[in-house]
């Protein structure tokens, strides 16, 4: 039997059809963990619920099309998860977009509009108060405590050359989670968050999203790829999804009890220093 012992426990992962968020519902799943996958490409998803389905039959796994940034949304997802299991034990807040653009661009080219900003700022960090709130609720009012993990960012903390945006937004999530800490504890509810940093090449890792961040660095996309590991990180490489995926796991399960109102940085030893 694993240590972690979640068995038993029921988890909403934002952003779960792909990337990071597929590989915490895995290993989630390999728990133990019946799950719903709230994402808004219904396609992406309802693939991964069946691969899901074929860890562990001893779970279930739900998809519910979720747009985080609209408060309906959130609300019927939340009561949609409740319905099929029951209780929510663990909220991991996933989702999240980044693209690439300089504050200001002498060329034009690749520069932050409104449109890009709020964007990132309604789904980044909007997103993640709305599914906060709305899953604290149901735990509140269940009694029995539970878990918020929202997916940080080294940026967050060091900032990103042509991802102030993007660093803004995760800049939040380590306030957000300091603060929802202090608020929640006197129902047992622990808040932590999860700040990777260069993550192994996935789906959401363009051709376009890397060609845009060259282009803000004043560097190829050679020199981009070469940079993620042999520069940035001590350990020369970047993260396994199944380590980070390791870490949630942790933070949501009883070893990590008195573990909240932090952040952990899981970046290999990267900084800008």
């Amino acid at each position: 039997m694993s240590r972690l012992d979640l068995t038993g426990k029921v988890a909403i992962i934002t952003g779960g059809a792909a990337g990071i968020g597929k590989a915490i519902a895995t290993a989630f799943v390999e728990e133990g963990v019946s799950l719903t996958i709230a994402d808004i490409d219904a396609q992406t998803a309802c693939g991964t619920v069946q691969e899901l389905e074929q860890i562990n039959s001893a779970v279930s796994c739900i998809f519910i099309e979720t747009d985080v940034t609209d408060a309906a949304s959130v609300a019927a997802m939340v009561r949609g998860t409740v319905s099929e299991f029951g209780k929510i034990d663990i909220l991991v807040n996933n989702a999240g977009i980044l693209v690439p653009r300089l504050l200001v661009d002498p060329q034009g080219k690749e520069e932050l509009d409104e449109a890009i900003f709020d964007k990132t700022t309604a789904v980044n960090q909007k997103g993640v108060f709305l599914c906060a709130q709305a899953v604290a609720r149901e735990m509140i009012a269940r009694g029995e405590g539970g878990v918020i993990i929202n997916m940080a960012s080294e940026a967050g903390l060091e900032g990103s050359e042509g991802q102030s945006a993007y660093a803004g937004t995760k800049g939040a999530i380590y306030a957000y989670t300091r603060s929802w800490a202090k608020e929640l504890g006197k129902y047992n509810i622990r808040v932590v968050g999860c700040a990777p940093a260069i993550v192994e090449k996935t789906g959401l890792r363009s051709a376009e999203y890397e060609r845009a961040l060259a282009y803000t660095r004043g560097i190829t996309v050679e020199e981009l790829r070469r940079s993620y590991e042999e520069v940035a990180v001590p350990l020369r490489r970047a993260a396994r999804l199944d380590e980070i995926a390791n870490l949630v796991c942790f933070l949501a399960s009883d070893m990590a009890s008195y573990i909240t109102g932090t952040v952990v940085n899981i970046s290999g030893g990267k900084s800008r220093g």
